[in-house]
């Protein structure tokens, strides 16, 4: 059990001091932790959400008991104190609401079959409440109430003003064609919003595993012919949307550009660099990434631009291996003629679990659970980017973190996807787009700001000569003013970056040394803490 886990650090005007902290949290934490170790089953991703939750929670609940009040409010009992904060907390920690759907549909062979649906909402402390959609066979309740639970501290890590839901449906997509695609879907959609699970101030869905653009029109549609009718902003119950339709230019590309800018920030950084012995920045750095999926695909594209190098990529149907690099838009042209990876003439197939080679960045990007305590000890890449959610068990987890090796956790690496998301939400509330009301007005003040430029040097130098202004090659690019894609890329871009640095600041006041999910953990609960505690949450 890391020693960090026994000790809070607080600022003091002397600098930090170790304080012990409560012995019913040690003994809390130690339990979970024994169990994990003593079982030889993995938890299930429900429980690894409750887990990783707990032991944030130590640190937040002594820290929460030991703040002082704020000047002016009446000082509460240390008891009522205690109640007060350990009933928020409780309440954080499960899902609110559950839906479980059955319905039939007609196939498009005349036989009829029932499909299950699900969505979770994983908390009300702010409306609505957010998450994908997927369509996958290994859907279940417990899948989708764990990522519900990851949304919410997701979205808080990151500042994005949801709740946190999830929802999908238990089918194999490939299996099906358009037409009972299409029927599964409105149908779900319907269900949902019998039940109030959807709406663009109740629940507002998103693309997922097995389910993209398509998908979300048509839920966007069914809202707008039922529930929705007459309300104008019917089409923000869903983000995702192709852009004719209310959708937002980067969304896309939102998640993979968001692992990106979050392993960027990591690798910037020269103290978590050195403490993996890497070092700083992208360039020349060497990765493997499972899953060339839509999360995949884009960061590996990014991370190609920056100049780090992918020598492997790990799919349901094989593995390629390249030590010279894998060019990330020519297997994607590969992938989508021949709708395969392998055979792929740029690398080798080898059977070899590429989870395990030598790299500096590891990206698992597919299912959860994939990096276990039967094979974190067999990972050498230095740094694990979380770009799927949950690919690492609690116990995989510590026995990484003890192995010096830096994992940038799920709830903050991953969301990108929410965060665009929340700009797509708010360009169809506003019913503008982005840029629309200034990139004219932009344009123009660049152009009077060189021409105040050169008038300005004339007068200087006497007025006599004529000096042109040439623009350099990168403010040529930004003169017309930012478009859409601009303004999305540039507030992602803000978004992880500042999130990092919390993240960051958090770690540091603890002394998690290299464990970054507890402090993201932390950052995500105590955000959430306080919207209930402003609000005057009270318990009836």
């Amino acid at each position: 059990m890391p020693s960090s886990l026994f000790s809070y650090w607080s600022r003091a005007p002397c600098g930090l001091i170790p304080r012990p902290l409560p012995a019913s949290n040690i003994a809390r934490a130690w339990t979970l932790y024994s169990s994990a170790v003593e079982s030889d089953t993995e938890p299930s991703f429900t429980e690894m959400c409750a887990g990783f939750f707990d032991q944030a929670r130590t640190y937040v609940e002594h820290r929460l008991l030991t703040r002082p009040d704020p000047p002016g409010k009446i000082p509460e009992k240390f008891e009522d104190k205690k109640h007060r904060i350990k009933g928020i907390l409780d309440v954080m920690k499960p899902c609110q609401d559950v839906l479980s759907v059955v319905f039939p549909i007609k196939l498009d062979n005349g036989e009829y079959k029932l499909v299950q649906g699900y969505r979770a909402q994983h908390s009300h402390h702010r409306s609505p409440c957010k998450g994908g959609i997927r369509y996958s066979e290994d859907v279940d309740i417990d899948e989708v109430q764990a990522l519900a639970t990851l949304m919410t501290f997701k979205c808080a890590v990151v500042d994005v003003p949801f709740g946190g839901a999830k929802g999908g449906i238990k089918i194999d997509p490939s299996q099906h064609s358009v037409t009972e695609l299409e029927k599964i879907t409105r149908r779900f959609t319907v269900e949902l919003a019998k039940k109030h699970f959807i709406g663009p101030g109740l629940d507002v869905p998103a693309p997922d595993m097995g389910t993209g653009e398509r998908e979300m029109s048509w839920m966007a549609d069914s809202y707008d012919m039922t529930l929705g009718f007459g309300n104008m902003n019917a089409y923000a119950c869903v983000t995702g949307k192709p852009i004719h339709l209310g959708g937002i230019h980067g969304r896309v590309s939102a998640t993979g550009r968001g692992v990106f800018h979050g392993i960027q920030n990591f690798l910037d950084s020269e103290k978590y660099a050195h403490m993996v012995g890497l070092e700083t920045g992208l360039k020349g750095k060497t990765f493997i990434v499972q899953g060339f999926g839509n999360v995949g695909l884009h960061s590996c594209r990014y991370l190609h631009r920056a100049g780090a190098k992918c020598i492997g990529v790990i799919e349901r149907d094989g593995s390629l291996w390249n030590p010279d690099g894998i060019d990330p838009k020519e297997l994607e042209d590969y992938k989508l003629e021949k709708g395969t990876i392998t055979n792929y003439p740029g690398a080798k197939m080898v059977e070899e679990n590429l989870l395990e080679a030598e790299c500096d960045i590891l990206i698992p990007a597919a299912n959860e659970k994939q990096i276990t305590k039967k094979n974190a000890h067999r990972i050498k890449a230095k740094i694990i980017a979380e770009g799927a959610n949950g690919p690492t068990t609690p116990e995989a987890d510590q026995i990484l973190i003890a192995n010096k090796q830096l994992v940038i956790p799920d709830l903050y690496l991953n969301a990108g996807g929410v965060t665009v998301s929340y700009f797509e939400w708010l360009k169809n509330i506003n019913h503008v787009s982005f840029g629309r009301l200034t990139w004219k007005y932009e344009k123009e003040s660049n152009y009077h700001l060189l021409e105040s430029v050169q008038k300005s040097l004339e007068r200087h130098f006497g007025g006599s000569s004529h000096i042109p202004i040439t623009p350099s090659e990168a403010f040529q690019e930004q003169i017309s003013g930012a478009s859409e894609r601009d303004i999305v890329h540039s507030g992602l871009e803000f978004t992880m970056e500042r999130s990092a640095k919390q993240i960051m600041r958090c770690a540091e006041e603890y002394n998690l040394g290299l464990d970054i999910r507890t402090a993201a953990y932390i950052v995500a609960i105590e955000k959430v803490y306080n919207t209930y505690a402003v609000a005057g949450f009270t318990f009836i």
